[in-house]
């Protein structure tokens, strides 16, 4: 199986920007002989249905249970079919943690959109007085993520994020990604990212672990010649 390879935006990024970006990655993804694909989840304000000859797919970084409605701030089904968008980012850290979204509401959303057949990216991970209460406090916290979630669904990508390590610089050690994959993959057997201060310096290290499936990248993500950088090694490792 290829290394899924995905880049989260967040907050950064305009329309005209992300165009841009999507124009560089495509021309040095030909350039690279880079076929598998590409995973692009830009604000929803540069959301858009892109010509590429790669395999380069953009889908959003969250969205509302809806199809249209009374949502203030928030974008439904109908929103993401003008694109063609089917591919949704679940349960992220920045959405449990700073916008407060519970366990109850990420698995309501993961339920809706699955009914619908969507490629969903789903997020878990544990903050650092977790992490540093033991592994079986990792566990459970763990545990508790998946509470409501289909973990067969067949177009699911887990995602793991320990959140003391996104944008923070600090990245877990590989023996680190190795056992919390290890437990990860025997609550669910499906397509598991890694992420968390990925960037090109440690790419390759992270993709070498047992049991990464590949990653999801943040900051070094959002400078197209980084991730073409990463898309290289990527290509080169496999």
């Amino acid at each position: 199986m290829s290394k899924i390879v995905a880049a989260n935006f967040k907050t950064n990024h305009t329309r005209a920007s992300t165009a841009e970006y999507v124009r560089a990655l495509d021309e040095g993804m030909g350039r690279l002989g880079y076929e598998a694909p590409v995973y692009l989840f830009p604000p929803a304000t540069a959301l858009d249905s892109f010509e590429t000859a790669g395999d380069i797919r953009v889908g959003a970084q969250n969205a509302y249970p809806t199809v249209k409605g009374s949502f203030t701030g928030e974008i439904g089904l109908e929103q993401l079919e003008e694109f063609g968008i089917d591919t949704v980012l679940v349960g992220h850290s920045e959405r449990r943690h700073i916008l407060g979204e519970s366990q109850s509401f990420v698995a309501e959303k993961f339920a809706w959109f699955k009914e619908r057949g969507f490629t969903i990216f789903y997020c878990i991970g544990e903050p650092l007085e977790v992490r540093e209460a033991g592994e079986e406090a990792v566990r459970r916290y763990l545990v508790e993520q998946l509470e409501g979630i289909d973990t067969e669904y067949e177009k699911l990508v887990m995602a793991y994020e320990p959140v003391w390590a996104i944008g923070t610089g600090k990245t877990a050690t590989p023996d680190l990604i190795e056992a919390t994959h290890a437990v990860i993959k025997r609550l669910c057997d499906r397509p598991l990212l890694y992420g968390g201060s990925v960037k090109p310096a440690n790419i390759a290290e992270i993709l070498a672990v047992p049991g990464c499936d590949g990653a999801l990248i943040g900051t070094a993500s959002w400078e197209v010649s980084s991730m073409l950088s990463m898309l290289e090694t990527v290509n080169r490792e496999k």
